[in-house]
């Protein structure tokens, strides 16, 4: 099936829907049994399968706006997942990961779905619209210690203080970078996206 956003039937979206609901299965057969190695292995799923489907729609020249939404759905159904997992075994880490998972699935959501103002395939290619935004939201190392940044701090910090500083600290540079994307003007008005197009 194909439309204005591409076709739906590839690769890279068979990735995300198989990614996530093994990652999901398997939190919640981590919830059940209470299991840290469940809980690892939904984490691991949700992290390869994240950064697997969107290679393969780079290498294979299949990404569409479709996928790039659909992924970013995904994303929060398996942060979600992994989170209600993690409490229960870190119960004291329970305050930094309900910040981390307002600031995910809410204000990351919209920030991450702004891309479609513009004829932008997906976040990836925000430096076109804005490079700092991009930088700080999109760039791999920021992808990076989105969510890789706060699991290690969970599983390693000996008390919530530092995991809650560094979730609040992500979800200051999310709500700024909302600021500033609601004052870019339109894509007709952007040089970098007019000479990509033209």
């Amino acid at each position: 099936m194909d439309g204005p956003a591409g076709p739906v039937r590839n690769v890279p979206n068979l990735i995300t829907t198989v990614r996530t609901v093994v990652a999901v299965g398997l939190a919640v057969l981590a919830v059940v049994g209470d299991s840290a190695v469940l809980t690892g292995v939904a984490i691991a799923c949700y992290w390869i399968g994240d950064m697997a489907d969107g290679l393969a729609a780079r290498l294979l020249r299949q990404e569409t706006r479709f996928g790039a939404v659909y992924d970013i759905v995904c994303d929060r159904i398996c942060c979600l997942a992994v989170a209600a997992a993690l409490i229960p075994l870190l119960p004291s880490m329970g305050v930094p990961l309900g910040i981390f998972v307002v600031q995910f699935v809410v204000v990351d959501l919209v920030l991450s779905l702004s891309f479609l103002r513009w004829p932008l395939l997906s976040p990836n290619y925000f430096h076109l619209v804005h490079t700092q935004v991009y930088r700080f939201n999109w760039s791999p190392v920021a992808k990076a210690l989105n969510t890789g940044g706060l699991v290690l701090l969970v599983v390693l910090a000996p008390s919530p203080v530092l995991p809650v500083a560094f979730t609040l600290a992500i979800a200051a540079v999310k709500l700024a970078s909302l600021v500033v994307v609601a004052r870019i003007p339109l894509a007709v008005d952007l040089p970098g996206l007019r000479a990509a197009s033209s």
